[in-house]
């Protein structure tokens, strides 16, 4: 099976869709719901970039757990990665892309030849519209290579942003255009200054010439002998020329301040700073990240694909995937050494996790499990006292 059959399955799927090709999916506002991918300038712009970037970067630390012990066959395969062509982070740093570019991420899942999930895979359609066979609904995507597929809605998910307008679509990023405009203005500026400065201009009076066509032959004349061929280094004006001044051109810059400002549009947008854009947010600044971005994204990646994977009543049994991240990560060294301290010797944390919050490896032996606990501190029943000695 290729990887447009292990996405979509068989071609019987695909065929029955066709059969009903046309019936149109009626929403509360009687509109039929689809999205199309927006231009790709925004991906061309070197602050955006760099901002989506470094959202995915930390999104893609995340890791998927499943909870419960339905669906043996997908747990296994995700111990592999999370789906046959890409690692768990490779399939969480694209998904974030993909959701913060267009506004809406569809996630597939992979299918194996007994039509079970064994991965998920997120999708960059050109187009995606919902559309409904014999009562059930599809998910229809169409790609840019003309492919077109479907699979029932309720066996894919599809992470929405700006979600106002349309029932089941985020909207485009279209509030953006003006802050687009103002960069890319900004960046023709510094272009045009650039070669500005490489020339020199000038004007002068020409005196002694009433005829245009007189005037030309001069024109040619000094352009040819000072401004071509081997004549560079100085320029040589004879007694007809006066009033000889340079031509400057001072480009018009964004003020520094303005500049800022428009930057700050871009980070109020995607919900980032520089500090995040540049690596250097520790502590306080990191977590107020994470809580603001990475966690509400985790949220509902983690509900999407617990619907997708399980039946109502596996998820009432308690079966859920959850995209979940070590958050003490996120806090300085010195932090992080404090809290070893302060919850280690109280029995809260155990070695091993001790350790992770360091990016060390558990114990080989098992023992990293023990939780250490000084030796103040006493296991007590509530309204019992312990004395020393006792156990």
């Amino acid at each position: 099976m290729g990887l447009f059959e292990k996405l979509f399955g068989r071609k019987g799927r695909v065929l029955q869709l066709n059969a009903g090709r046309g019936a149109g999916f009626e929403t509360l506002t009687a509109y039929t719901p689809s999205f199309s991918s927006w231009r790709g300038q925004m991906y061309e712009s070197e602050l955006i970039r760099a901002v989506v970037d470094a959202i995915a970067r930390h999104v893609s630390k995340l890791r998927l757990e499943m909870i419960g012990s339905a669906n043996p066959a997908l747990r296994a395969a995700l111990k592999k990665g999370a789906n046959s062509w890409q690692s768990m982070s490779q399939m969480l740093y694209r998904a974030a892309t993909i959701y913060y570019l267009c506004n809406n991420c569809p996630i597939v899942p992979e299918i194996d030849e007994y039509d079970q999930t064994v991965g998920f895979f997120p999708v960059l359609p050109q187009q995606c519209d919902i559309i409904e066979v014999q009562g059930t609904p599809y998910l229809r995507y169409t790609f840019a290579g003309g492919k077109r597929a479907a699979i029932e809605a309720s066996r894919c998910t599809i992470m929405t942003r700006h979600q106002f307008k349309d029932d089941t679509f985020g909207d485009s990023n279209s509030a953006l255009d003006t802050t687009l405009a103002l960069l890319d203005l900004q960046k023709q500026g510094v272009e045009e200054g650039i070669k500005n400065a490489a020339t020199f201009r000038f004007m002068a009076k020409l005196s002694n010439f009433a005829k245009p066509e007189d005037l030309a032959k001069e024109r040619k004349r000094f352009n040819k002998e000072n401004l071509q061929g081997e004549s560079n280094g100085i320029l040589l004006f004879p007694n007809t020329y006066s009033d000889i001044q340079q031509v400057t051109s001072k480009p018009y810059n964004i003020d520094p301040d303005e500049l800022k400002i428009i930057q700050n549009n871009v980070f109020n947008y995607f919900g980032c700073n520089e500090k995040v854009l540049q690596n250097t947010a520790i502590g306080d600044d990191l977590d107020a990240f994470f809580d603001g971005c990475i966690e509400p994204f985790a949220i509902m990646l983690s509900e999407g694909l617990t619907r997708m994977t399980y039946s109502p009543r596996e998820i009432g049994t308690g079966n859920r995937i959850e995209a979940v991240a070590n958050r003490l990560q996120y806090m300085s060294t010195g932090n992080k050494i404090a809290l070893a301290q302060q919850l280690g010797d109280r029995g809260i944390l155990t070695i091993d996790e001790i350790r992770e919050l360091f990016n060390y490896t558990p114990m080989p032996d098992g023992t990293g499990q023990h939780v250490p606990i000084r030796g103040e501190y006493y296991f007590a029943d509530v309204g019992k006292e312990v004395k020393d000695g006792q156990d």
